[in-house]
């Protein structure tokens, strides 16, 4: 049965691997939690970010051989909840380390919060509100 104590991991395509890991390295101040160290024909080049002992990460991946171009929407969101106000210096971090600041599709997480693409433009959410808020 699935509980709240599972680990979780969320697969993405990405163009650039360093692209990413500066947006969630730098910018997000995500640890590097596994990375591949050579390139092995036929196997996808990968990178996990995710908070250290965390029961989550992302697994950022880029097959040179057969690479596929990410396809994100303006819904497909990683929304993380801080429950303070959004600090102008993350955003401005993000933003450095390669984000785009992005109006959201929907208005609410504009009400209570920022978004930022990554450099794939999968949209990162900063929200204001607590879970369940």
């Amino acid at each position: 049965m699935i509980n709240s104590t599972m680990r979780v991991r969320i697969a993405r395509p990405s163009r650039d691997l360093a692209a990413a890991e500066r947006f969630y390295v730098e910018g997000l101040e995500l640890d590097i939690l596994w990375r591949t160290t050579e390139r092995v024909s036929g196997e996808h080049d990968l990178l996990m970010v995710g908070p250290p002992g965390g029961a989550w990460h992302f697994e950022l991946t880029h097959d040179p051989e057969l690479p596929l171009e990410p396809t994100p929407t303006v819904d497909d969101l990683f929304v993380v909840y801080l429950g303070t106000p959004v600090d102008d210096a993350l955003v401005e971090r993000l933003v450095a380390a390669g984000g785009a600041r992005v109006a959201a599709h929907n208005p609410y997480w504009d009400e209570h919060g920022v978004t930022v693409a990554d450099p794939d433009g999968y949209r990162l959410v900063l929200c204001s509100r607590t879970w369940g808020a």
